[in-house]
């Protein structure tokens, strides 16, 4: 790469890392694996920076390979060994809402990775039917249907819960 196409990459992947990263932990609910399918994202962006610097919908692009390093990742499941005899301790955070939104987590990471992608690109990242059909290379029926189903499998993980910031039941 020369040194002005390499310059544009920097200064477009420094701008859109927190972005990047907040899909990404999004997508898995773990810092150390969001860091990794980043990595990643960036990684392959990089390999096809001169052909794809000049793409009309690169933050869209972007987000597209974030999102398919997840859900191939979630297919080869490698980092589900563990290296150790016990599970490292998880940082915890007090703060009001840190219970509900653990809950939350840990519903949508026992949701299927398709719907979960689904559920974080529309109501996480608030992204349009049309836009996460792109992204995920599907038909806007397939995503209404896995949010749907997505939708259905988090109400049943989460029962009768009730979340302080809805005012709704689970």
């Amino acid at each position: 790469m020369r040194d002005e196409p390499e310059a544009e990459y920097i200064e477009y992947v420094t701008a859109r890392l927190p972005g990047l990263r907040r899909l990404a932990y999004s997508l898995c609910g773990d810092d150390d694996r969001a860091d990794d399918l980043v990595q990643e994202a960036v990684t392959k962006l990089y390999l096809k920076w001169s052909k794809v610097s000049q793409v009309t919908h690169l933050d869209a692009y972007t987000r597209a390979i974030v999102v398919r390093t997840f859900l191939d990742s979630q297919r080869k499941g490698w980092w589900r060994v563990l290296l150790s005899g016990q599970a490292p301790d998880l940082r915890r955070t007090v703060d009001s809402g840190a219970e509900e939104r653990a809950v939350l987590r840990d519903a949508l990471a026992r949701v299927p990775a398709r719907q979960r992608a689904v559920l974080v690109l529309r109501y996480l990242h608030d992204l349009p039917v049309n836009e996460v059909a792109d992204l995920l290379g599907c038909s806007v029926g397939t995503v209404k249907s896995q949010a749907s189903h997505g939708l259905k499998t988090m109400r049943r993980l989460l029962g009768d819960q009730e979340f302080a910031a809805s005012g709704t039941k689970g």
